[in-house]
């Protein structure tokens, strides 16, 4: 009941200063359901989107604050962006609840960290919902076609993971039902465990370029394990798995040039105190820290009115220990080809995730049609392959889906 209420005085209150501030925004159906088994509804939800606009003099604002209701009645509401702007002759300043999105990468995060994911939906959303809004001091400062900015975030937030129950909750392999403890994997917000970053960004007539740098906490936590050992067989009993966030240091950049027809892009960089899970017996609680560097390199091209774009990426433990879990290089590809029909009423895009590892992949075809002004239908489906590996973990996932949805 009090979720209704917050909803309709929410609605009730932009109709009010729809006048005086900018009202926009998009309501949305997404219905989805499963290729396997009894066809189960994967998802049901209603999304409402709503941002909040004014600009006066020098300072301006936004609020984006959305809902999704599901359909057992479950709200979630919460702000995806709450800030304001304030302009100066060379330099802007954004304070408060922002998504910051760096590099040149698509569907990959490499250098853009600095807002953590969603992954409720595993990387079903689209990104502007992946992409979650931290609280955070933003300054530009413009020299030119030079741009320096510096993102200072007060407190730490997290990747959100599924829930346990969630078809999304990614497998966990262990040789006994685990005990979980989550007494460490709190960054509590203080002065000293705040996080820091900082990127120049040029625009030529050659070349586009970022180079940037950040001291940050990893977004994914560690799962630091601790085995139980009977005295007596010295066998496994037991297993305390406990969850923990650690400092990362890292710098690198991206960069995108035209040769031609063709628009080449790269994206890397270079991590300082990973900890990764290891099988060494020696070592406490089954992990040991290690420097990675994970790179990406993308062309783009139009043939015959589609639009083709493919990306190599790679990521490489560095001083690699074969008792480590993960493989030294983990190799995945991206693929997209997408057209547009009927004056941009019709869209057809397919886009694919390819594991090299492990011979997995995401498929997401899909249709958009513009059926009138501000009125969208899409129709798509999620193909996984393989049985395991990030994509292949959710071979029983597979679903056939629809987006209706109105923007404003």
């Amino acid at each position: 009941m009090r979720r209704t209420v917050l909803l309709f005085l929410l609605v009730l209150s932009g109709g009010i200063i729809a006048q005086e501030i900018g009202l926009s925004g998009y309501v949305r159906n997404y219905t989805g359901a499963l290729l396997h088994g009894d066809y189960e509804y994967a998802i049901l939800q209603n999304t409402f989107n709503f941002n909040f606009e004014h600009s006066r003099d020098r300072v301006s604002f936004k609020v984006n604050p959305y809902i999704y209701h599901y359909s057992d009645d479950e709200f979630q509401i919460d702000l995806r962006e709450a800030y304001m702007d304030i302009f100066f002759e060379s330099m802007d300043v954004r304070i408060g609840k922002q998504q910051i999105i760096w590099g040149k990468a698509d569907g990959v995060f490499i250098t853009d960290i600095i807002s953590p994911k969603d992954l409720d939906e595993f990387l079903l959303r689209d990104f502007d919902e992946i992409r979650m809004g931290v609280t955070a001091v933003k300054l530009d400062y413009y020299i030119a076609d030079n741009t320096f900015e510096l993102v200072w975030l007060p407190v730490f937030t997290p990747t959100l993971m599924p829930d346990a129950n969630s078809i999304w909750f990614p497998q966990l392999d262990f040789p006994v039902q685990p005990q979980f403890d989550y007494s460490q994997k709190e960054i509590k917000g203080s002065l000293k465990n705040s996080e820091v970053f900082a990127k120049y960004s040029a625009l030529t007539s050659l070349i586009d370029f970022e180079i940037m740098a950040g001291y940050a906490w990893d977004d994914d936590p560690t799962l630091h394990i601790s085995k139980i050992i009977d005295p007596v067989t010295h066998q496994l009993t037991g297993l305390t798995v406990t969850p923990r966030h650690h400092r990362l240091t890292l710098g690198g950049g991206s960069f995108s040039t035209t040769l031609g027809g063709w628009v080449v892009r790269g994206e890397g960089a270079y991590y300082s105190g990973k900890y990764f899970n290891s099988a060494d017996p020696k070592l406490v609680d089954a992990v040991v820290k290690q420097n990675y560097i994970h790179y990406l390199l993308g062309v783009d091209y139009s043939l015959w009115d589609i639009n083709l774009s493919a990306q190599f990426i790679q990521q490489a433990i560095l001083d690699y220990d074969e008792a480590i879990e993960q493989d030294e290089f983990e190799n995945t590809m991206t693929f997209l080809a997408r057209r547009d029909f009927f004056r941009e009423t019709l869209t057809l895009e397919l886009f694919s995730y390819i594991g090299l590892n492990n011979s997995d992949a995401l498929i997401r075809p899909r249709v958009i049609y513009d059926l009138a002004d501000g009125f969208e239908i899409l129709i798509g489906a999620n193909i996984f392959t393989g049985d395991k590996g990030s994509f292949g973990q959710y071979d029983n996932n597979d679903m056939l889906y629809t987006k209706v949805k109105y923007s404003f």
